[in-house]
């Protein structure tokens, strides 16, 4: 794809541009002593990027059907929120001097699984939320990544053909998301590297927001 052929950008935002994926998982680390879960770093790994449903769905696949899913859910984000309003959550790298320079050159959007009322809450408390044209988020589409759902709907919401559009992931359900919606994908690993198959479906690997200026 020509550079000229790319009109949009739609960036995942946990682990992307706010560090949160740092914070989710100490909450989990937490939940899951409390409740005697075994691997619950591996099963964490499985439910990166994705919705909340689908997160249940993975927890009960793991822990067993009478797993009580959104319970666990919930506690975990007790637990993320006494550390969000205490703390705040910090930006990933870069993330300011990256929008600044996309902003006057492409239509910027959100795709991410979080819940609509989290994603504007943190967003607008990192003071970025201003930046995007669009936001699209787990509670909007049935399933969540790895399905293409949300990409495809991101997409259209700015009106921009997905081909047209490149994707900024950080975990390997994201990338499976935005190339299966056949969006050009640029990782930036966080708490997940790729193996060669992630890898495969990437546009981009690197290492820091600050690279994409390099690419677009």
């Amino acid at each position: 794809m020509e550079l000229t052929q790319i009109q949009a950008v739609i960036f995942d935002m946990d682990g992307v541009l706010l560090d949160s994926e740092t914070i989710s998982w100490k909450t989990w680390e937490i939940a899951a002593q409390e409740r005697n879960l075994p691997d619950i770093g591996t099963v964490n790994a499985l439910c990166m990027g994705a919705n909340r449903a689908d997160t249940v769905n993975i927890l009960k696949e793991h822990y067993g059907k009478d797993f009580d899913g959104y319970e666990f859910l919930d506690y975990c984000c007790t637990l993320f929120e006494k550390i969000e309003f205490s703390e705040g959550i910090p930006l990933m790298p870069y993330v300011k001097e990256t929008l600044e320079y996309l902003k006057p050159k492409y239509k910027i959007a959100l795709a991410s699984s979080t819940r609509e009322f989290k994603v504007r809450r943190q967003l607008k408390a990192a003071g970025i939320i201003d930046y995007f044209e669009t936001i699209t988020t787990g509670d909007m589409v049935e399933h969540s990544k790895p399905s293409p759902d949300i990409y495809l709907k991101a997409a259209a919401s700015i009106g921009v053909p997905a081909q047209n559009c490149i994707a900024v992931e950080d975990s390997p359900n994201g990338v499976k998301s935005a190339s299966s919606a056949n969006i050009r994908t640029i990782m930036i690993p966080d708490k997940i590297q790729p193996d060669e198959k992630i890898k495969a479906l990437c546009w981009k690997v690197t290492e820091s927001l600050k690279n994409l200026k390099e690419f677009l």
